[in-house]
């Protein structure tokens, strides 16, 4: 076991040795790796609405047939096990048009937004 472990380890460190090795010195510079992550992140609320969806289908999938498995045999399957699959598949659909709600009121581009540039703009009702 010691025998892999230090195999490993090697294979490691000569693999990291390799990659540094081969890489430009452009790319290495922090603008571009800022800019990398920036533009990974950027694709983040894509993924997370994909994933979102595709879960909510499937759950919600998974509780109509636990529904089917209830009407079957009602002893084995109680109702309440599909309506939670139900829920929680209604409640994973819903979370994209959720997201798409937050960042258009957070940044302003769904309407009024949320973003207030100075304090004059902040008016209170009742006052002077």
């Amino acid at each position: 076991m010691k025998f892999i472990r230090n195999r490993m380890l090697a294979f490691g460190a000569s693999s990291t040795v390799f990659l540094m090795s081969t890489m430009d010195a452009a790319n290495a510079s922090g603008t571009t790796v800022t800019g990398n992550v920036v533009t990974s992140i950027s694709l983040l609320p894509q993924l997370v609405k994909a994933l979102a969806y595709l879960a909510g289908l499937t759950i919600g999938l998974l509780g109509v047939l636990k529904i089917k498995d209830h009407v079957e045999n009602p002893s084995n399957a109680p109702l309440k096990d599909g309506a939670i699959r139900l829920a929680t598949g209604g409640a994973l659909l819903a979370t994209p048009t959720l997201f798409d709600m937050i960042i258009s009121g957070t940044t302003g581009t769904g309407g009024a937004g949320a973003v207030v540039n100075t304090m004059a703009n902040i008016s209170f009702v009742g006052g002077p």
